[in-house]
């Protein structure tokens, strides 16, 4: 119980010291815990079923809850600095690693905010390749908790076309929204978690959609030298040789390129017969990995670069990384990791029940998925600050780490406690009126 109570005496340092603050703070924990407690979907109207039922609240006014998850008056950049530094550990062997994707959320209803037609390169063949969803900008720290990987989401951005920003000029909090595009939405998202680690080395790890010049270049422009990339190369990327050292002086200048060596693919073939096999920690235990690395240079990122081949039976993957420092095995386990934002998306929209939220207006459609992301951050971090690891409760053949559910279910039994409401009091109003009370000292 007093895990749970010191995380929630952390976030309330993040509320103003009034009385509307104080209501606002504890309406705000006691939501984080409805959505975290395993029992239904994170909808605002079974939240308030939630509020009255389990936690004891009294007679709570529809229209005022339904105004305060609309409210714009939520700290949420105090809050999410808080919740980043609650992380126990944040790096991983000297390293911030952040995984960056993106994901669709499919709605239906006119009017949703951050709606429209986008395209899924996961639709299946009876599916509509272009649904009317929120598509949405995510970060999250991946980490080691009690032996397995897990990802810790940081924050959000909604992605809207800019053909639907001319045509259709939607607004959020009166202002006009301004196009961006998923780079510079991924590169304001990462500014602001290295703000606040400004010693530590950022690694982002990202599929090959975002592994190109397109964010490693205002990336570096506005971090510096400690914001590295992780990523995947195309098979018809073009490999150079590092540049011969200059001899003498001639005419021109250095060369910034050696010879072209080839294409990714056709440097897969000639490097399979030179890979060696490696333990790696790989998706969950130490498997054997044939793998061949070098150092190359490519035009598109105008830098060095490792690559790492990565052979299977009959396929091969090449990964790269712009820090050079970082050895073969952490290059393939960073990015085996990477697969936890996916899952990570699941949680959030399955799990939690982000996807099945009601909200229209624009404020309350961010609020909302902002309590699902830091919901699902604080039942990781609970997860750290516990003595022992989670059993699994439903066991899976080949699956011998604790998951997600059996966390929330812990965290439950703890916010349900009898003793709990002591440490979190549900505030309720005064016998006392209060007008009254007013008069009779001014009387006296």
């Amino acid at each position: 119980m007093h895990i749970l109570h010191s995380l929630l005496s952390e976030l309330k340092e993040g509320f103003s010291v009034s009385g509307k603050g104080a209501e606002r703070e504890a309406w705000f924990l006691h939501t984080l815990l409805a959505i975290i407690l395993p029992f239904t979907s994170s909808r605002t109207s079974n939240l308030l079923r939630t509020f009255k039922i389990l936690f004891g609240f009294p007679e709570i006014c529809k229209k005022r809850y339904y105004t305060f998850m609309a409210s714009p008056k939520i700290p949420w950049d105090k809050l999410w600095s808080r919740l980043w530094h609650m992380i126990p550990e944040p790096e991983t062997n000297g390293r911030l690693i952040v995984a960056l994707d993106d994901y669709i959320n499919p709605k239906i209803g006119r009017k949703i905010f951050g709606c429209a037609k986008v395209f899924d390169h996961a639709a299946k063949q009876n599916q509509s390749q272009y649904p009317w969803a929120q598509n949405i900008v995510a970060i999250g720290l991946l980490k080691i908790i009690k032996g397995r990987w897990a990802c810790l989401p940081l924050g959000q951005r909604y992605y809207l076309p800019e053909e639907e920003i001319k045509n259709n000029k939607p607004t959020f909090k009166g202002k006009e929204i301004v196009f961006q595009t998923k780079h510079r939405q991924a590169v304001d998202l990462l500014g602001k978690v290295a703000e606040e680690f400004p010693q530590s080395n950022l690694l982002v790890v990202t599929d090959s959609w975002f592994g190109n010049n397109g964010l490693f270049k205002p990336l570096r422009k506005e971090l510096g030298k400690r914001a590295h990339i992780l990523s995947r190369l195309r098979s018809n990327n073009n490999l150079f040789d590092l540049p011969a050292p200059a001899t003498g002086k001639g005419a021109g200048r250095p060369r910034k390129y050696g010879d072209r060596l080839g294409t990714t693919s056709s440097l897969a073939l000639i490097n399979r017969e030179r890979a060696r096999e490696m333990p790696v920690n790989l998706y969950g235990r130490v498997r054997k990995v044939l793998a061949y690395d070098q150092i190359v240079m490519q035009k598109t990122l105008k830098c060095s670069i490792k690559v790492v081949w990565v052979y299977r039976r009959t396929q091969w993957v090449a990964l790269f990384s712009t820090d050079l420092t970082m050895t073969v095995t952490e290059i393939i386990e960073y990015y085996g990791a990477r697969w936890k934002i996916e899952a990570g998306f699941k949680e959030l929209k399955r799990d939690i029940g982000s996807a099945e939220t009601q909200n229209r207006n624009p404020v309350a459609v961010k609020n909302h998925l902002d309590f699902c992301l830091m919901a699902t951050t604080l039942t990781w971090i609970y997860a750290c600050r516990l003595e022992k690891t989670p059993r699994r409760r439903h066991m899976v053949k080949g699956r011998d780490h604790f998951a997600f559910s059996d966390v929330r279910r812990l965290l439950a039994e703890e916010a349900l406690d009898k003793d709990f409401p002591i440490l979190c009091s549900v505030p309720r109003k005064s016998v006392f009126n209060t007008l009254v009370t007013a008069l009779m000292r001014m009387a006296a």
